[in-house]
């Protein structure tokens, strides 16, 4: 589904009647029939159109973002994908005050960069990394994105699509692993836990160990790609979900 199917964003519009204009052959935005609505909706549909129009073609995934309900934010998905920053850390632990972020790997483009603390993990390169419409994470909602804020004292004000919500909507539940395994994903190393990338972090660090260092980047870049297929298969998921054939 793309945003030019949705007429949700607009204020009182429901999924009923969302649906309903589907059903009726509104699919799209150009499609749209005022007299299927009463005047009070298709004045609000038509004045939303009108605004949504240039702010789709400049690529402001933040407008669509904020006027999309949170549960609908996958919707968001099938437009910026392409130019969407598919991220995920790695850190010594929990806790965003103690612990610190040991890698970082952004997936964009078909490309894949990797942050290092203590090598190229700086705010600047960082910032740079993440300067995408739209950002992808799975459970960034309350992890990567405030510790990375936290830590690098940054404002990751992109849209943002938390691939945890919208996997539990379409039953994918538990971790990034357990999903990837129910969408059919094989890891290099399906051995390898959160756990893990702390103690190889640390025998890195403490031994000098750069085999450690490399599984450990390896591991979260594997993460990071991973997030795209999982996203394109929840996107899909949702999308005959939610139209049934409609669209």
């Amino acid at each position: 589904m793309r945003i030019e199917n949705s007429f949700i964003p607009v204020r009182g519009v429901g999924e009923k009647t969302e649906r309903k204009l589907w059903e009726r052959g509104v699919t799209h935005w150009d499609e749209f029939d005022s007299s299927l609505v009463g005047a009070t909706t298709a004045e609000r549909i038509e004045s939303f159109i009108e605004t949504a129009r240039p702010r789709l073609d400049r690529g402001d995934a933040r407008f669509f973002a904020d006027a999309l309900p949170s549960a609908e934010a996958w919707r968001l998905y099938e437009n910026f994908r392409n130019e969407a920053a598919f991220f995920d850390i790695e850190t010594t632990g929990l806790s965003k005050e103690r612990d610190k972020v040991t890698t970082v790997s952004v997936y964009q483009n078909g490309e894949t960069e990797t942050l290092i603390h203590g090598q190229d993990l700086t705010r600047e390169r960082l910032a740079e990394a993440l300067d995408a419409p739209l950002l992808v994470t799975y459970n960034g909602a309350s992890f990567d994105v405030p510790f990375v804020e936290r830590s690098f004292d940054l404002s990751l004000d992109a849209a943002h699509l938390d691939l945890l919500y919208p996997c539990r909507s379409v039953d994918l539940t538990g971790g990034l692993k357990t999903v990837e395994k129910d969408v059919g994903i094989e890891r290099d190393r399906p051995d390898l836990s959160g756990r893990d990338a702390v103690r190889l972090w640390h025998d890195y660090e403490r031994r000098g160990n750069d085999e450690a260092l490399e599984t450990l980047v390896s591991y979260n870049r594997e993460d990071t790609v991973n997030l795209r297929t999982v996203a394109d298969a929840v996107a899909e998921r949702l999308h005959e979900d939610r139209c049934g054939g409609l669209l």
